[in-house]
């Protein structure tokens, strides 16, 4: 089972960044022992001193392809969901600076905490408002309206070099808001489903 991760999807998050707008997705993977599900803790890691949450869509693939062309890309996942992508931003700013691989900073144990899933039909995936809250306050809202990439092209861009396979996760990048966490804060995620019910997705505790 793979995790492939989008990055600089959200135009508002790359410019927080100072990042070009990319020409095609950014792509990079996490390994399964990144997962953290069941809304089990969050331990920061002892090698950096700058943790920063990334709320996504996170997209379940339900059958195996390759070379998926846009058009065919709803046939492959049939659940969607929210995870965050916990990044060590002192350790990924450190990498770039030398011209080296981020995985250490992306990639490490436990750094893709993933909640619930929902079936597609119950939501509006091309308007589909999601919400992450820090202690009780929002720190990112987000609507896939505004990705720059659609789930369609991601899945097709993707499937040109890596075979999708049942199971796999695809964590389609975040909106603007992304911020520093520090032990004893509280993470929660939430989706709007298609008949305006917010649901809680996700929670987590920083220790």
């Amino acid at each position: 089972m793979k995790v492939i991760c989008i990055g600089r999807n959200y135009a508002d998050h790359a410019k927080e960044l100072n990042n070009p707008l990319p020409e095609k997705p950014v792509v990079f993977m996490k390994p399964s022992t990144a997962l953290l599900v069941n809304n089990k803790p969050f331990f920061l890691p002892d090698f950096s001193r700058e943790i920063h949450h990334e709320l996504e869509v996170v997209l379940k693939i339900c059958r195996n392809g390759r070379h998926i062309e846009p058009r065919f890309a709803h046939k492959y996942f049939s659940q969607v969901g929210l995870g965050i992508d916990f990044t060590a931003r002192d350790v990924q700013a450190a990498c770039k600076k030398k011209g080296h691989p981020w995985e250490i900073a992306k990639a490490f144990d436990d750094s893709a905490p993933l909640g619930k899933f929902y079936s597609k039909e119950e939501l509006e995936l091309e308007d589909l408002r999601f919400e992450l809250y820090k202690n009780g306050n929002p720190v990112q809202l987000g609507n896939t309206r505004d990705m720059i990439f659609s789930f369609a092209e991601i899945i097709s861009y993707v499937s040109r070099y890596f075979r999708l396979l049942q199971g796999d996760l695809i964590f389609t990048g975040t909106p603007a808001g992304v911020g520093p966490v520090q032990r004893g804060d509280v993470l929660e995620a939430f989706l709007y489903l298609k008949d305006g019910r917010r649901e809680s997705v996700l929670r987590t505790k920083v220790l």
